[in-house]
């Protein structure tokens, strides 16, 4: 959830509110459906889905959504270059809309209003897609929030595609060699005793620090990290280090196994580095990395979780007390965890 100061965002003024969405959603959007929600004087969810055939199908499910949180009401912001100045496109954001209210008034959710904008940048023009009413859009760059995500040492990416390269694997033929690594590293599956975890929360801290520092992770211990994954005690004890001060050093880690490691491997590294994002307020990249681990597993409670905490708006600080399990289970295992950090409060 971001602050919504009314001085800020004043529903008057859509075209502050329109510059305001790449610093929520961490990247500019283009071809776009967006649901945002009010919630209390506060920016709610922010919800994004492709501009396409099934954009009614899709803000159907986000309002679904959006009902998790009890909103007060919401505004539907279409982002579409090629139908500024088209008379058929502009029927069809007018049916888009009134699927919307029909959607948002089911779960007793007002739709307060919907806009069609060409281009989320300076000087981006914009016009209510069902009545008369228009104007410019103010630069994204001077947006409150987008100053906010600046201090807050978050990257906002020019696109979605730049967003996902963080995640998407950049090797495919090293992916398959890794493949076959990891299994000849396969452990027996048996009972493995505490020093035996221990020793894998270490491996992890090392290779972490290692990244941060601009050496090579090499593939046997990549494997060794692939199988380590597998074991419920160091996987859960990994995730209490997002909230450590080594936090970015893991991250950094858990980004490249994302890249690196093959399927079904890589879907417990995009799960950790979803809770890393999140905890430290980068919606966007848990997001795209939470829709990747479950396109890998769509079962894993863990990234079921998470997703739906993101998308009902569960603030940061909330899913930074999952970590305390991890804290404990490394007191069991024998491990000595970075200390934890001090977050500043966010406006999000």
């Amino acid at each position: 959830m971001t602050s919504f100061d009314p001085r800020q965002f004043p529903l008057d003024r859509p075209g502050k509110l329109i510059a305001a969405l790449p610093a929520v959603l961490g990247f500019v959007p283009e071809k776009s459906l967006v649901l945002v929600t009010l919630e209390r004087g506060e920016l709610g969810c922010v919800m994004r889905a492709d501009l396409s055939d099934d954009a009614c199908d899709s803000v159907v499910h986000m309002a679904a959504a959006a009902a998790a949180s009890c909103p007060d009401g919401a505004i539907v912001v279409i982002v579409d270059e090629d139908g500024a100045s088209c008379r058929m496109c502009n029927d069809d954001y007018r049916e888009l809309t009134r699927v919307a209210s029909y959607a948002l008034e089911e779960h007793g959710i007002e739709l307060r209003d919907a806009h069609v904008v060409d281009r989320i940048a300076a000087g981006g023009r914009w016009h209510r897609a069902d009545g008369p009413g228009g104007g410019v859009v103010e630069d994204p760059s001077s947006s409150p929030l987008a100053v906010a995500a600046v201090l807050d040492g978050r990257r906002l990416y020019a696109t979605r595609d730049e967003l996902l390269d963080v995640i998407t694997a950049t090797d495919l033929e090293h992916s398959a060699v890794l493949s076959e690594v990891i299994e000849r590293a396969a452990h027996d599956g048996g009972s493995r005793p505490d020093a035996a975890a221990r020793r894998d929360v270490e491996l992890a801290m090392a290779a972490a620090a290692d990244v941060a520092e601009g050496r090579t992770v090499t593939d046997d211990d990549v494997a060794r990290l692939a199988w380590a994954l597998t074991d419920p005690r160091v996987r859960d004890t990994l995730y209490a280090l997002a909230v450590g001060r080594t936090g970015d050093q893991v991250e950094a880690l858990w980004a490249l196994l994302s890249r690196v490691l093959p399927e079904p491997w890589r879907v417990e590294a995009l799960v950790l580095l979803a809770f890393s994002a999140y905890v430290r307020g980068d919606g966007p990249l848990a997001g795209v990395s939470l829709e990747a681990a479950l396109r890998g597993n769509a079962s894993h409670k863990m990234a079921q979780m998470l997703d739906q905490a993101l998308q009902s708006g569960m603030r940061p600080e909330q899913i930074r007390e999952l970590a305390r399990t991890g804290y404990r289970l490394a007191k069991r295992i024998g491990v000595v965890l970075p200390p934890r950090r001090n977050f500043r409060r966010r406006a999000g």
